[in-house]
Parts: structure tokens; C-alpha cells; sequence
């Protein structure tokens, strides 16, 4: 298969995923019409969320194809990187202070909060693997760059 082929494919494939993020955020906004649970509703509210964010990726995607193609060059990585370096170190600390409210709320049955902290560690976890794969890009683009 041709790259061109490929990059075709993975339009097609975004634009129908973007219509089962539609179908998310619809049903998302039915289950909290029905509910007046606040963790149903909140869960729900995550969800949605995510799934929005999830479309404006795919978008993203799209675009680099069908509009303007994405480039990054080694100044603009550089004129960020010591901010994004601050900001891993937020990501940890946020980790950290979760994994010890985890740790003090273990054995104690408190279902709802632990639920909830167990979400807040994951998508923070999330964060900082996202950093990390960039700087990984960073490095694997411009090897010249540290």
C-alpha cells in the first residue's frame, strides 16, 4: 500500500471514528438526563468530555491531510522545552500526591473516593506519559537536540 494510501485510510478511519464520538456525547448526555446520581452524572461528565477532546484530535488528524500539513522545528521545541520540563514535574508531584491518598484511604472501604482518586491517578499518569512520548519525538526528530 502507498503512503498516500495509507494517509487515505486513516482519514476514512478518523472521520468514522469522530461519528462514534458523536454517539458518545450523545449518550452521555442522555445517561445524565436520566440519572440524579452525582457519580453517575460525574463519570458521565468525564466521559463526554473526553470524547469531545477525542474529536478534536481526530480533527486534528484530518486536517494535517486535507488542510495544512503539521511541522515542528527545533527552535520552537526549544523556546518550550524548559516550560514543558516544569510542567512534567507538576504531572509528577500530582501522581505522587494521589498514590499517597490512595495509600492512606487502602483497607478503608471508601469505595467512591478511591474510585475516583484511582481515575485522577490514571489521567495524570496519562499526562505525564504524554510529555515523556514528546520528548521522545523531540529527541528522535532532532537527535542533535537534549
Amino acid at each position: 500500500m502507498s503512503t498516500k494510501e495509507i494517509q487515505e485510510k486513516l482519514v476514512g478511519r478518523m472521520k468514522a471514528w469522530q461519528v462514534v464520538e458523536d454517539a458518545s456525547v450523545k449518550s452521555t448526555n442522555e445517561i445524565m438526563e436520566k440519572s440524579q446520581n452525582p457519580l453517575i452524572k460525574l463519570v458521565m461528565e468525564i466521559i463526554n468530555r473526553d470524547s469531545q477532546l477525542h474529536k478534536q484530535v481526530q480533527a486534528f488528524v484530518v486536517d494535517m491531510y486535507e488542510k495544512q500539513a503539521v511541522s515542528l522545528t527545533p527552535e520552537e521545541m526549544g523556546d518550550i522545552w524548559e516550560s514543558i520540563e516544569k510542567h512534567v514535574q507538576l504531572e509528577k508531584k500530582m501522581v505522587g500526591h494521589v498514590a499517597e491518598t490512595l495509600e492512606a484511604l487502602k483497607g478503608r472501604k471508601m469505595l467512591v473516593p478511591e474510585y475516583l482518586l484511582n481515575y485522577l491517578k490514571q489521567d495524570e499518569q496519562k499526562h505525564d506519559d504524554m510529555l515523556s512520548s514528546l520528548e521522545k519525538f523531540k529527541k528522535g526528530m532532532y537527535p542533535y537536540a537534549s
